[in-house]
């Protein structure tokens, strides 16, 4: 493709995937109409359903992804399947209630159910004993529609993240420095208490979005050298309404606490940029035996990660019939709807005058949100 091509792209291409549950649908008709405009990621960087998504596209060829990706949300939301009419309003509100309360009680298909006795009765120490779900179900259906050894040994980057839950660090499984199989996916979704912990070589972790829900930071601390673009796909929008009521309170907390700090991110880039240039400058102009000191190379591995970088953001908006049930609201009409609405962004995106003209990269960095401008 040439430059001139609106999807033509320089370096890297990143897939950036906040967690979510119900909600990682949107990520799945992102990546659909993305596909469809001949943008392919190389380097996909998940977090929990984010992580699970992630594999889905990194271990399947080109041309399956999309089909296991539909497999998957058509698997997860088969309990409550597509209404045969429309509903809207305060009852479309009482439908998603419903389908989420069904989920609490009886879990979902090919990802978690309930265990059979509480966990005040199983005994203690077991997996029973520090989780109300059984994700045994899920782990089945990794490895079912995903290659791991296409992820280990395929051109496609797959990061995950995840928490120790003995040190409380935050870190990430990386095929570019790891061997990756469907523990260190389910690592990345243990959400507790609903979900045990996955035991890694003798480590345990839980979800990563308990300290970071979004692998932008970790994308961006990573040495690249080139010119790389990033599509984050955020879940929880940052800014919101006052709340007019309790259960709009659940969803808005619920809302700051997973969402992402991608203008924070960007802020401080552009900060370590502008000191990375000025150290560099400085260096320059310093005589040969102080270029030697060790402090004057200690400076020197002071380098921006990549030349220039674009972060293209794209955000899942709320809708009026959602509260905070809404990431564990499995639905076939609700996931469609999610789907729906991550492709519909993604056309938006990619029309917007601001992608089609971007031209080159010059070093800077760039953020282009269709929905609010552009940094």
């Amino acid at each position: 493709m040439s430059r001139a091509d609106p999807a033509a792209l320089d370096g890297e291409c990143v897939l950036v995937l906040q967690g979510g549950g119900a909600l990682g649908s949107y990520q799945a008709g992102v990546f659909e109409a993305l596909a469809a405009a001949r943008i392919e990621p190389n380097w996909l960087a998940g977090i929990s359903i984010g992580a699970i998504n992630s594999a889905l596209i990194a271990g399947n060829p080109p041309g399956k992804r999309v089909e296991r990706l539909r497999e998957f949300w058509e698997q997860v939301s088969s309990a409550v399947p597509e209404l045969p009419f429309g509903v809207s309003g305060p009852w479309r509100a009482k439908l998603n209630e419903a389908s989420a309360l069904q989920v609490m009680l009886f879990g979902v298909p090919g990802f978690f159910v309930p265990r059979l006795q509480p966990a005040q009765l199983q005994p203690r120490g077991s997996p029973g004993a520090i989780s109300h779900y059984d994700t045994a179900p899920l782990k089945a259906t990794l490895e079912r529609l995903v290659d791991f050894d296409r992820i280990n040994h395929g051109a496609t980057r797959l990061s995950v993240g995840v928490v120790n839950v003995r040190t409380g660090n935050f870190s990430y499984f990386d095929s570019n420095k790891h061997t990756i199989d469907a523990r260190h996916i389910m690592a990345s979704g243990a959400l507790p208490p609903g979900f045990p912990p996955v035991e890694i070589d003798g480590e345990h972790y839980w979800d990563g979005g308990l300290v970071s829900n979004t692998p932008l930071q970790y994308v961006l601390d990573q040495p690249g050298g080139g010119h790389r673009t990033v599509f984050q796909v955020d879940l929880f929008p940052a800014l919101g309404d006052l709340p007019d009521s309790i259960g709009r309170v659940a969803e808005r907390e619920k809302d700051i606490r997973y969402s992402s700090r991608t203008r924070m991110n960007t802020d401080v880039e552009l900060q370590w940029r502008a000191t990375a240039e000025s150290v560099q400058r400085l260096l320059a102009k310093l005589p040969a035996d102080l270029r030697d000191d060790p402090d004057a190379r200690q400076l020197a591995q002071l380098r921006p990660t990549c030349s220039g970088l674009d972060i293209v953001h794209l955000i899942y908006r709320t809708k009026a019939h959602e509260h905070d049930s809404k990431d564990y609201e499995f639905s076939r009409w609700t996931m469609r709807e999610h789907w729906e609405a991550g492709r519909g962004e993604v056309q938006k995106t990619l029309a917007d005058p601001r992608w089609l003209q971007r031209g080159p990269g010059s070093g800077s960095v760039r953020v282009i949100d269709a929905a609010r401008g552009t940094a």
